[in-house]
């Protein structure tokens, strides 16, 4: 049996993904169809960690990804007015995308699905359960272990989410690389902390 991402731990605070229509609960989960968020309220923002569930052993980290193990969860359903309905997938950067993706696989025996080549950059896919690990290495970048860098999240309708957060918070949606999907970015000025992008399912 392979992994299962659980959830991913956010740090910074709850309010700015309240305030984006996101459904938190007061000890900062945000639930969602699949593995969710767990806003920890720590000063230090972005990705600090995920939850796996399935893995053969303990780890403390994945080539540097901060990583505990946990039971499979039954997901917790909430409704959520900006359209919420899953993570798509989470971006990790590395400088070395066959060492990230060895470890990966070790890890949880989830094999590299598939890499593609554009020019300078390079992407990786894995899947742990119904998420997707995006791996992205550059030209240039520093040597060093992986990183969380970002996550996107679907919803129900993308271009009614777009019209109600504005074009202060959000980029306008554009044609995603999967074919037939579509996708937006939130701004800076969400107070976010992180790369955040919306899609369609």
């Amino acid at each position: 049996m392979t992994a299962a991402v659980e959830r991913l731990a956010i740090g910074g605070p709850l309010e700015p993904w309240r305030r984006l229509g996101l459904f938190v609960t007061d000890d900062g989960l945000i639930p969602l169809f699949g593995p969710a968020l767990r806003l920890t309220g720590e000063a230090e923002r972005g990705i600090r960690g995920w939850a796996l569930s399935g893995l053969a052993e303990a780890v403390e980290t994945i080539d540097g990804l901060p990583t505990e193990r946990v039971a499979p969860s039954i997901p917790l359903l909430a409704e959520h007015p900006l359209g919420a309905i899953g993570l798509d997938h989470v971006v990790v950067a590395t400088d070395d995308l066959e060492r990230t993706s060895g470890a990966l696989d070790a890890a949880t025996g989830s094999p590299l699905r598939r890499v593609r080549e554009l020019g300078e950059l390079r992407q990786g896919f894995h899947r742990l359960g119904p998420l997707i690990v995006e791996l992205v290495e550059r030209v240039g970048m520093e040597e060093g272990p992986a990183i969380f860098w970002g996550l996107v999240i679907n919803v129900e309708d993308l271009d009614v989410a777009v019209s109600a957060l504005g074009s202060e918070l959000i980029s306008p949606a554009k044609a995603a690389v999967q074919p037939g999907r579509s996708i937006a970015t939130f701004r800076e000025e969400t107070g976010l902390g992180l790369p955040v992008a919306l899609m369609t399912p």
